[in-house]
């Protein structure tokens, strides 16, 4: 029987293992090159986590190669199954960046470096897929930073010790999965065609504490 830490505490995990779930509940994810002891906790511990998620209708993602776990929901047809982590799609622009990052990042994966972008690249892709006559050049600025933002918030994007310039995580490729990376551009070219500024049907987790 685990030391109760409360008065009334009934719960059986010892206190390390508990502030680990919490920093997975409030996401968006672990970065094990960063956390090295809670990383190892997570793997040591991981079928106790995977119980105690699933009945928050939540699954544990785990990817050792990158080293990377999170949270994801599952999807159920009943109600009151909805995950208490709120989820917010990504935005038309917020979508196409990410999706040319995931490329990027799977370009670079095993050279032993890392996928960046600087905010003039970023401006430079959107730029590629603006719609013209609905977007001008100052509406063209404010979407690539309010993409770069959100992005960032999400940490998919993580800055750099070089002003506006920013490494791609690792967490990307978990929270745009694909069987095939060559889906990528059929997706994009699908973007394409949906109307500015509408939300698209792919999902990214947002732990985000406040908007």
């Amino acid at each position: 029987m685990t030391e109760a830490l409360f008065e009334g505490d009934t719960g059986r995990f010892e206190l390390p293992l508990r502030q680990g779930l919490v920093r997975l509940l409030r996401g968006p994810y672990i970065d094990g090159t960063a956390d090295a002891r809670l990383w190892q906790r997570i793997l040591d511990r991981r079928t106790d986590i995977e119980g105690f998620v699933s009945e928050l209708f939540l699954r544990l993602v785990i990817d050792e190669q990158r080293k990377i776990a999170l949270l994801e929901p599952v999807d159920l047809d009943h109600p009151h199954t909805t995950a208490i982590v709120p989820r917010r799609a990504l935005r038309r622009e917020e979508t196409l960046l990410a999706l040319r990052l995931r490329l990027a990042l799977e370009s670079h994966a095993g050279t032993g470096t890392d996928a960046v972008i600087s905010r003039a690249g970023a401006r430079d892709i959107l730029a590629e897929h603006r719609q013209r006559g609905t977007v001008d050049d100052k509406r063209l600025e404010e979407l690539t930073d309010s993409s770069l933002a959100r992005l960032l918030a999400l940490k998919l994007i993580l800055p750099t010790d070089v002003e506006h310039e920013y490494k791609v995580s690792p967490a990307l490729a978990l929270a745009l999965p694909f069987s095939s990376i060559e889906e990528i551009p059929a997706y994009l070219a699908a973007i394409e065609r949906t109307d500015a500024g509408a939300e698209t049907d792919l999902d990214v987790e947002n732990r985000e504490d406040a908007e």
